[in-house]
């Protein structure tokens, strides 16, 4: 159904997603809007692609990146990572929608004098910007091939041994993360374990409804 009162005030899209290892192509996401005319924010879930696979925020049209320090940032989980573009606020200079963490206000007026609003984690802001100095030293666009390379020796091998990944589109296939379909009799949970216990490999499994049933994760962040 087309929206064209233009109720709809974001379109809202997870690039990678992890537990299925399905990459979303966001600048047909963009091209939508624009061909459509429709003036949603296009925000984008990144925490799972960014700085592991191609995304261009300005060129691709994104209003909104969010993405998290414990995957192609190579860190612990605990630091949120959040770009946005002028439109985006533009907006929330004057949109009156109640809201927590996308209140940038406070944010912006303390980084333009060096400052946070809140007491920032010193260790993650150092981790941070090493991460950073290793990727702008390998170049981004060698990090993405290298992911790619990862990806597609691990997609082979798949195949080789007769198992499927779960996104049938190779152009759906993500390069960050392969999920790979256990054949029936078999518990993906069980598989996890065993690889981490003998193998010293860790894998990742189903979470919540899927948790140790049809799927096992193979992650490609790394260090070069």
């Amino acid at each position: 159904m087309a929206d064209r009162s233009h109720k709809i005030k974001s379109l809202c899209v997870v690039q990678n997603e992890t537990t299925v290892g399905v990459y979303t192509d966001i600048p047909a996401m963009r091209r939508i809007l624009d061909e459509t005319r429709h003036p949603a924010l296009l925000m984008v879930d990144g925490v799972s692609s960014i700085a592991s696979v191609p995304f261009k925020m300005d060129a691709w049209g994104v209003d909104v990146a969010i993405t998290g320090s414990q995957k192609g940032f190579m860190l612990p989980a605990g630091l949120g990572l959040l770009a946005t573009s002028q439109k985006a606020l533009k907006i929330s200079e004057t949109s009156t929608y109640p809201r927590c963490f996308f209140s940038w206000r406070d944010m912006i007026v303390n980084n333009d004098v060096g400052y946070f609003p809140y007491t920032p984690s010193t260790p993650f802001l150092h981790g941070l910007r090493e991460a950073l100095d290793m990727l702008l030293e390998e170049g981004i666009e060698n990090v993405w091939e290298r992911h790619h390379r990862l990806a597609h020796a691990t997609r082979l091998a798949v195949k080789a041994w007769g198992l499927k990944p779960i996104a049938k589109k190779e152009s759906e296939q993500s390069d960050a993360i392969t999920a790979v379909l256990v054949p029936a009799g078999f518990d993906g949970q069980e598989i996890v374990a065993t690889a981490y216990q003998k193998y010293n490999l860790s894998l990742g499994g189903g979470l919540m409804k899927v948790r140790g049933k049809d799927r096992i994760l193979v992650r490609h962040f790394s260090v070069a």
